[in-house]
Parts: C-alpha cells; structure tokens; sequence
C-alpha cells in the first residue's frame, strides 16, 4: 500500500476530502519522523513501536574488490510490530 492508497481509503472511510486527509497523514508522519530525530520512541497500540537503534562502527569488505571499509556508526529507524499485529498476521483464516 502507498501513502497515496491510505489516504484514498481514510479518506473514503471518514467522509473527508483526500486534500484534507493528505496533510492529515503528512501531519501524523512528520511528527512520527521528527520523534525519532529527537530520540523519542513512538508507540501505536495494537499496531507497534518506533525507536532509533545505533550501530556501532566496524570494519567491513567490498564484496567485489576484497578491500577492507570502514563503516561509520550511524542511527537506523526499527519497527517492532505489537503481540496484537503478530496474532493477526497468523490467523489460520487469514
């Protein structure tokens, strides 16, 4: 599903105009991404949680020259679905 799709079916479901359902989800997803700059961690109930993970800096190889690289650390986004959406995932009529 894309972001264009979602705000379709809000939009459709809500009664709101898409115009206005746009900048809804634009809204919802900006603060979702300016949380996780600051370091904040964002739990959606029944959905699941964002945090920022850190990865250490390390010494890896170019698969195609053999040569070492260092790789920075760096912040990377992670997703941990809820027990809620992990159920629903494996329901046997699913």
């Amino acid at each position: 599903m894309t972001k264009a799709e979602l705000v379709e079916i809000i939009s459709e479901e809500t009664g709101i105009n898409k115009k206005d359902t746009g900048l809804i989800v634009n809204h919802i997803m900006e603060n979702i991404g300016q949380a996780l700059v600051e370091g904040d961690k964002v739990e959606l109930r029944g959905f699941g949680s964002f945090k920022v993970k850190t990865r250490n800096a390390r010494l890896a190889r170019n698969p195609r020259t053999g040569a070492d690289v260092q790789v920075d650390a760096k912040r990377v986004p992670f997703f941990k679905a809820s027990n809620d959406l992990k159920a629903r995932l494996n329901e046997k009529d699913a």
